[in-house]
């Protein structure tokens, strides 16, 4: 199928649903709000011009955001017009790098309205290696506490590993289904469990990746006030959502660049609060760590603050594109991006939970809040037949390509909140992994589990999203009205 042939399709009403054109004056009418985001529109038919051209239906922003044109040009302008060297000098290239990679950190900070007397920035591969430093060089010890909520991503599950490994104990706090949001009354009383004089760690998400939920911020100083130091997953809330770090103030905050504003990948952050970033020991050191090590002497010294953290050569050349994107996402204004993900998310929820079959069964089932409260713009779900049996996730995907629609499906790295969406027990888990000691597919998994779903299917708007594209889902999920799973 050539690319206006599946940009046609996608847009070509399903039965029963209005054209594109009455339906965006229908819904600007349910939503005056989305009105005062026309920059967008704008800026989508510009800076992001690529996407029309080749007939793109892009809804997967919590797995990656776009990189406007105008950012690409002003880094490659930069490069193209200076000569820069390894920043691990003080000749003339090296101190002109530095001085960006400066600025670069100053531009985040100011972001996140943090101050440089309170939190320090490092920058890593990403949110995951972030979270890695935090995870192997928090000081866990016998009787030490770990407490994650259930949908956090994997790079925050993994940070149990670490944890176990020194005797620490590790507890989850549930969330509650279909709405997936944190079971207040337990989550108090796990917080109860912090060791006195000990070392304590929370780690939650602000908006979880899986179903779109954003957990409150006020869990942070209620936390503190107990004893815990506060690992805030921003990965998935910050494209969308101002994150004050003068209002919050988490011990760690782990997020990607990339997630924001799509270019650069490969660069990802950690902001750490200096007290808490004191408590923390690495279990090595390498290039760009230390002030002086020795061999003959076999002593080292680690450098004060955030350098300590950041190994070997930073990825020095891409740092400044981090300033530009920034740049890029506050003259738009935070407020804007979250108002039109705000107004796109509720139509879309409005449109797919009134989808019914002839027997009046739901056509897709939203494992989340049915409405925007509380809510970002990340929508997952699964489709059923009329007779209530799912239609397996990868078929939807592949059915998704056929017009040009980039969604994601899977567990998408949270395994937690997929197996309670999923309703998948722990004794379902247990039985599977006794079976399988040491490897398991995805096909010996589903069978493990008989006919459950072992995935989802996610979409995400975001800043470049407009109107035709949720309109193009809710068409293509309309084609699955009274298809029967088997005959697919």
């Amino acid at each position: 199928m050539s690319t206006s042939q599946q940009t046609a399709a996608a847009n070509t009403p399903a039965e029963g649903m209005p054209a594109l054109a009455e339906a965006e004056a229908s819904f600007r009418a349910l939503y005056p709000a989305f009105a005062s985001t026309s920059q967008l529109d704008e800026m989508r038919a510009s800076d992001y011009a690529r996407l029309d051209a080749a007939g793109h239906i892009y809804l997967d922003y919590t797995g990656g955001g776009l990189y406007a044109e105008s950012q690409v040009r002003a880094h490659m302008d930069l490069l193209r017009d200076n000569v820069f060297g390894n920043p691990h000098s003080t000749n003339p290239t090296s101190l002109a790098m530095t001085r960006l990679i400066e600025q670069a950190r100053d531009a985040v900070l100011a972001f996140f309205s943090a101050t440089p007397d309170e939190y320090a920035v490092i920058f890593t591969l990403n949110a995951s290696g972030a979270l890695k430093l935090v995870g192997e060089s928090y000081p866990f010890g016998p009787d030490d506490q770990y407490l994650l909520t259930f949908d956090n991503h994997n790079s925050v599950n993994g940070i149990r590993e670490f944890a176990r490994a020194r005797g620490a104990h590790v507890t989850y706090a549930p969330v509650i289904p279909p709405d997936m949001r944190i079971d207040g009354e337990r989550l108090a009383a796990s917080l109860d469990l912090a060791r006195p004089g000990g070392n304590n760690l929370f780690a939650f998400p602000a908006q979880s990746n899986f179903s779109g939920v954003q957990h409150p911020l006020e869990w942070i100083e209620r936390a503190q006030a107990k004893g815990w130091d506060v690992l805030l997953d921003a990965a998935a809330f910050v494209p969308t959502n101002p994150l004050d770090l003068s209002r919050w103030h988490p011990d760690f905050v782990s997020l990607s660049f990339y997630k924001i504003f799509g270019y650069p990948t490969g660069v990802g952050c950690l902001l750490a609060r200096k007290p808490a970033l004191a408590k923390l020991h690495r279990p090595w050191f390498a290039g760009g760590t230390i002030t002086v090590a020795s061999v003959q002497g076999d002593r080292y010294y680690l450098h004060e603050g955030g350098e300590a953290f950041e190994d070997g050569t930073l990825n020095y050349l891409t740092l400044p594109a981090v300033e530009i994107g920034l740049r890029h996402i506050a003259s738009i204004g935070l407020d804007t991006i979250h108002t039109r993900v705000a107004c796109l998310t509720g139509w879309l929820l409005d449109a797919l939970t009134a989808l019914r079959h002839s027997t009046g069964a739901p056509v897709v089932r939203i494992y989340g809040p049915e409405n925007t409260a509380m809510r970002g713009g990340t929508i997952t779900m699964n489709f059923y037949d009329p007779d209530g049996h799912f239609i397996d996730h990868r078929l939807i995907e592949e059915r998704a390509n056929e017009v040009n629609i980039s969604l994601r499906t899977g567990c998408f790295c949270n395994p937690g909140g997929g197996e309670l969406a999923l309703g998948i027990s722990a004794e379902e888990l247990s039985t599977c992994f006794v079976r399988y000691t040491e490897r398991v597919t995805l096909d010996d998994f589903r069978r493990c589990i008989d006919a459950k779903s072992t995935g989802a299917v996610r979409v995400s708007v975001g800043l470049a999203s407009t109107f035709a594209d949720v309109y193009a889902f809710a068409t293509f999920a309309r084609g699955f009205v009274d298809k029967r799973a088997n005959e697919m």
